[in-house]
């Protein structure tokens, strides 16, 4: 379904104008954008162009995604607290300005969220998980400085919730790698975000790149297969899609956007220890769709401990700690002016 064509819109008082960003110097991208109000216009519910079409349950404010819902806040936690603490890079590149009007697609349980609305307080936050934002309301509030919605984001261009043209900034991190999974959206995604941003607007993320974990993807797909999954069941039950800079370039230059910069990082990263983490926690709360093409419960549980015990022989260092072979997706493109 395409979008509907755009209008002039207004957020409070100000038009949408295009933004002028010349191009950067040595690969400096930070740039203070225009003044935006934060109102509650930049969210609607409701498609005034579509009268009469069904809602769809996508396009709803605050209607979680009719998937099951595997994440939570405590999970999050025990199992990857350390995903919001290695943003160094990716949050200079976004550079937060309080003139800014930010998007954070697939916001989690809004622990970045919070930290980049210390410099901005213009923010709208959206993810499929009602889970997560139902914690991230109750831990931070809600309002301004940010506004919470649940959005599945594979719908956005579709979607009547954001307005399209207000938005100076999108910013992603440890989401598109999920967002961008389905073949039949991951272009629609992209194209959603071009609509949302100003002309001139930056979109700033990092994800999952290409071998991204690569000896626990191996490992699920073995442990699927010795249960009786044949192998192409086990790669179409694979919840990531790991794109290397060419690919990731070519789908944002096919969506409409200049690209500024990216960057691919081999970062390995130690696992947690905390009660309900570590390598097990992390494998059962990033491998639960892996998980979800098995007919029983002792399949699902003699598939953890194969992959878990197979990790253990490859991750494993000589203090017992566990480290994970992460390799990580920078990237700022620009929706060009017209």
């Amino acid at each position: 379904m395409s979008s509907p064509k755009s209008k002039p819109l207004m957020v409070g008082n100000e038009s949408c104008e295009p933004l002028t960003l010349p191009s950067p110097p040595d690969g400096d991208i930070r740039r203070s954008l225009p003044s935006l109000r934060m109102d509650e216009d930049l969210v609607q519910h409701s498609r005034p162009e579509n009268e009469g079409r069904p809602i769809q349950q996508h396009e709803v404010a605050d209607t979680p995604s009719q998937s099951k819902d595997q994440w939570t806040a405590a999970a999050y936690q025990a199992s990857a607290s350390f995903v919001p603490l290695m943003t160094q890079d990716i949050q200079s590149w976004l550079d937060p300005q309080t003139s800014d009007t930010i998007l954070d697609l697939g916001c989690g349980d809004g622990v970045l969220t919070s930290q980049i609305a210390q410099k901005c307080p213009n923010i709208v936050a959206v993810d499929a998980s009602s889970n997560f934002v139902s914690a991230a309301r109750k831990t931070y509030g809600e309002g301004k400085p940010i506004h919470w919605h649940v959005l599945d984001c594979r719908y956005m261009e579709e979607s009547g919730l954001l307005v399209g043209g207000c938005f100076t900034k999108v910013f992603s991190n440890a989401a598109l790698h999920w967002i961008l999974r389905d073949p039949s959206t991951k272009m629609s995604v992209l194209r959603g975000v071009y609509r949302t941003l100003r002309p001139g607007g930056l979109f700033v993320f990092e994800m999952g790149g290409a071998g991204n974990v690569a000896e626990v993807h191996t490992a699920f797909l073995a442990a699927l297969v010795h249960q009786g999954v044949g192998i192409e069941d086990a790669r179409e039950a694979s919840p990531w899609f790991f794109p290397s800079i060419k690919l990731i370039e070519i789908m944002l230059r096919s969506a409409g956007f200049y690209v500024i910069r990216t960057k691919a990082d081999y970062r390995p990263t130690e696992l947690t220890v905390k009660d309900g983490g570590g390598l097990e926690g992390w494998v059962r709360l990033m491998g639960a769709q892996f998980l979800e093409v098995l007919d029983t419960e002792e399949k699902r549980e003699a598939v953890v401990r194969e992959v878990c015990d197979v990790l253990k022989t490859v991750i494993g260092r000589e203090d017992g700690s566990m480290w994970l072979g992460y390799v990580r997706l920078k990237v700022v493109a620009r929706k060009p002016n017209p």
